[in-house]
């Protein structure tokens, strides 16, 4: 059969959107674990549950919600238990009370975030983001926008200047934020999400006067209840009530509990939005497990076990993160081209290898993508550029994550990279 017939059948969204990049370098690291070399990889932003176990009450509670009898359809919008237990965290944690029909439940945070995409953006719509970032690009090209991206860097923190989003705000759809963020692990400061949420309320304002569709803010907060040290997180509401109207909002437990296979996300947001987020993901399946959302709901309400277990994640994930952090800022200290950025959130760090023009030994590391390849199979440090997260401007950073790697294999990597650059040459 010919093939490239067969691929002319294929809808021109589908035939052009492209895939995964970090799927791409997780196969490369598969590939180089087969040859037989020994690689640290810190391209997953997924957990071991080796290191990250679930949180016994969520495992042992969905066995028991399965054992009752609980392996039906769910109500398409979740359980009424599960709506009211992530209604009555967010009035405990966060200080303020969504509705009840303002909450929906859904299978983890990626169908929240089309479901979203697809209820606001119309083709030809302007959505707004910063790069690097997650999967927006990909997101926008499925529904037909338009994308608006704002270019960041580590001087920023990694987020958008507030002189950077107003100018594009005023015919947008939809801006995106994501803090604690994917790639970087740092976090929006209130000042910023405060100002932002000023720009959209204005913008707001003039537009109902004139008859126009208003502007909604996603915010994606998947990891917000994993920061580090002196982090606040700051969310939308929480600084600008009158933001209820206009934010939708990205949460579940796939990151904050290590539960990423189990597939219970939620959003709360305007009611209609979410309204018309439900008739979406409702015709695609798209239903969180019901056993699971049986199981969250009881440890959602238990506030002895949640603060439990995040104390333990938070620790988990914070000293590898801080032994990363140091063992690069002393390597900067030693006059080498290595940086990071101090981890604010998730499970990422930010780190930069500006080592394009260096000589190690006859080889001369020609290029970024050659960098990456040199810090594979010279030192087992496998990561993942942010260029693959929509930022070629910022060819020399990358995301590690430490998801899934334990302290020991951690610390005999970077005692292998610190060998490998003390014999780097500099540039001549």
């Amino acid at each position: 059969m010919d093939s490239d017939w067969l691929a002319s059948g294929v809808a021109d969204m589908a035939g052009s959107l492209q895939g995964s990049s970090i799927l791409a370098i997780a196969a490369q690291v598969r590939a180089l674990v087969a040859q037989g070399h020994r690689v640290c990889n810190l391209t997953i932003g997924d957990f071991d549950p080796k290191h990250y176990p679930l949180p016994d009450p969520l495992l042992a509670g969905t066995e028991r919600a399965l054992r009752e009898g609980h392996s039906n359809y769910p109500p398409a919008n979740g359980i009424p238990e599960l709506r009211r237990a992530v209604q009555q965290m967010f009035a405990r944690r966060l200080g303020w009370t969504p509705r009840l029909d303002q909450v929906l439940i859904a299978g983890g945070a990626r169908p929240v975030l089309y479901g979203c995409y697809r209820a606001i953006v119309n083709p030809g719509d302007k959505v707004v983001y910063s790069t690097p970032s997650w999967n927006n690009n990909h997101y926008t090209h499925m529904v037909g926008g338009v994308p608006v991206e704002i270019e960041v860097g580590p001087d920023d923190n990694f987020f958008p200047r507030l002189d950077a989003l107003a100018p594009h705000l005023h015919d947008a759809a939809l801006v995106v934020v994501n803090s604690p963020q994917n790639p970087s692990g740092t976090c929006i400061d209130a000042g910023t999400l405060a100002g932002l949420c000023d720009l959209i309320l204005a913008e707001n304002a003039q537009r109902r006067a004139a008859g126009r569709r208003p502007l909604f803010l996603c915010y994606d907060q998947i990891y917000w209840m994993l920061t580090f040290g002196a982090t606040h997180h700051a969310d939308p509401v929480s600084l600008r009530p009158a933001m209820a109207d206009f934010t939708i909002y990205v949460d579940g437990i796939s990151k904050c509990f290590a539960a990423t296979g189990l597939r219970v996300g939620w959003t709360i947001g305007p009611e209609p939005v979410v309204d018309a987020m439900n008739k979406v993901l409702g015709h695609v399946g798209a239903w969180a497990p019901k056993a699971e959302q049986v199981a969250t709901a009881r440890l959602l309400d238990d506030d002895a076990a949640t603060d439990g277990y995040l104390r333990f994640i938070r620790q988990a994930a914070g000293d590898r993160l801080s032994v990363l952090y140091r063992r690069l800022g002393a390597a900067q200290a030693r006059g080498l081209p290595v940086r990071a950025l101090e981890p604010q959130g998730a499970i990422y760090l930010s780190a930069e290898f500006a080592l394009e023009g260096w000589r190690d030994g006859d080889q001369l590391l020609h290029s970024a993508a050659h960098v990456r390849t040199w810090l594979v199979e010279r030192v087992g440090l496998a990561m993942v550029p942010f260029r693959a997260f929509g930022a070629a401007h910022a060819p020399h950073w990358y995301r590690l994550s430490v998801g899934a790697v334990g302290q020991e294999e951690l610390a005999l990597m970077l005692d292998r990279l610190d060998a490998a650059l003390a014999a780097l040459q500099p540039p001549a």
